[in-house]
């Protein structure tokens, strides 16, 4: 169905929204990755045995745009890896350890840093729920999933 109207804002908006699922092996655990583009926001779920632990938040609005590094091509130095700098993530529910809450907001500032490099004019805040089964600090696993991730945007 082309554009719908939204009865609440009457804002032309494109219904149902985008959504994009994706499933693969992350470390022998099967990974399902599933990205919703709403009109207002971005919001992305990695899931593991079925679970949502953790809520984070990214906002990637106009308080970000007068950035340079916003727009800067991707290189392939060691940096390029590296999240971008401006860009915070604000636990929403969730992460009930100081390590779990660490590693999900890692997770959600460099799958920010992915939808800011292949769209840097987004503006939308980014909502990603994380349901890891385990806390791993393992760097395989960290870019298996932001791998996966990747793809599904």
């Amino acid at each position: 169905m082309p554009g719908a109207v939204d009865i609440v804002s009457g804002m032309a908006t494109d219904y149902p929204a985008s959504t994009k699922q994706l499933a693969g092996l992350v470390d022998g655990e099967l990974t399902d990755v599933t990205t919703i583009y709403f009109i207002d926001k971005i919001l992305i779920t990695i899931t593991q045995k079925g679970r949502l632990a953790q809520w984070m938040q990214v906002p990637m609005g106009s308080s970000n745009s007068g950035r340079t590094d916003n727009f800067l091509s991707p290189t392939l130095d060691d940096d390029s890896l590296l999240p971008m700098s401006h860009l915070t993530a604000s636990t929403l529910l969730g992460g009930s350890t100081p390590e779990r809450e660490t590693i999900g907001q890692l997770y959600a500032v460099q799958i920010a840093s992915t939808v800011a490099l292949k769209n840097p004019t987004e503006e939308r805040p980014l909502v990603i729920g994380l349901g890891l089964s385990k806390v791993d600090t393992s760097r395989e696993r960290f870019f298996d999933i932001i791998d996966l991730v990747t793809q599904c945007l």
